[in-house]
């Protein structure tokens, strides 16, 4: 089974792999976030930046290191059978969002791709692209979302900022968000042999939570009826369970 096909089995009102799980076991090896010279990070939607990397990006702007986000699509298809009106609505919301997030992560430096939100395998080409023209001569690492994520958008996004990475000559490493959903401890599809965690200070993880709670669309649907992206389950989850990259 494909890690697409486990996230889609796994939905989120069930709750996913639990803290505790996640918790029980042993943290992978702490990297030293001084190797890191500045930093672009790639998100397919406004809020994976910083569910799944906010800390570091908190921490590193907090000591002075370079800091970037390019947020590739607007996340107007969060909700899957909404009008259009309503989705550009949610694309406009998302994206004032995102400002408030990233001014709570000290993030100064904020690109939007506009991308097509659910459709970005579709456009992988261009992004890879636009990603090498980002990051060529900057020196700074890459992180994205890991390939193997679950989600389209997220391994699409992974896969074009791993060629970006390579055309650049820059540092590629990959952070996983979906995963701590569907995934296990120990589990044989998720690279473990590549893991590190990253050491955050209680400054950084507080930016963290206070950046978490400004994307209010994902946990309040503009619908009656429909249910949130982010339910408290899984944002708790998110908060809790550290930061990893795949180097």
């Amino acid at each position: 089974m494909s890690n697409g096909a486990r996230l889609a089995a796994a939905p989120l009102s069930g709750g996913g792999t639990s803290v505790r799980d996640w918790l029980s076991v042993d943290r992978a090896p702490l990297m030293d976030l001084s190797e890191c010279p500045a930093l672009v990070v790639v998100a397919p939607h406004p809020d994976d930046e910083t569910l799944g990397l906010g800390g570091t990006l908190a921490q590193l702007a907090a000591g002075g290191t370079e800091v970037s986000v390019v947020s590739v699509s607007d996340g107007g298809a969060a909700y899957p059978g909404i009008s259009k009106f309503d989705q550009l609505r949610l694309e406009q919301t998302r994206r004032a969002e995102l400002d408030r997030a990233a001014a709570a992560l000290g993030v100064k430096s904020l690109t939007r791709l506009g991308l097509p939100d659910g459709a970005v395998a579709d456009h992988e080409d261009r992004l890879a692209d636009l990603l090498t023209e980002q990051l060529s001569g900057s020196g700074a690492w890459c992180a994205a979302t890991w390939r193997g994520d679950g989600h389209p958008d997220h391994e699409a996004v992974g896969r074009a900022a791993a060629v970006a990475s390579e055309r650049a000559g820059v540092t590629f490493v990959e952070y996983p968000v979906w995963m701590w959903h569907w995934a296990q401890p120990a589990d044989p599809d998720v690279p473990w042999q590549r893991a590190v965690s990253v050491p955050l200070d209680r400054q950084a993880l507080g930016r963290k939570q206070r950046a978490a709670q400004c994307f209010r669309s994902q946990f309040e649907p503009p619908e009656p009826g429909l249910d949130p992206v982010l339910p408290p389950i899984v944002l708790r989850r998110l908060l809790a369970v550290g930061e990893v990259l795949f180097r």
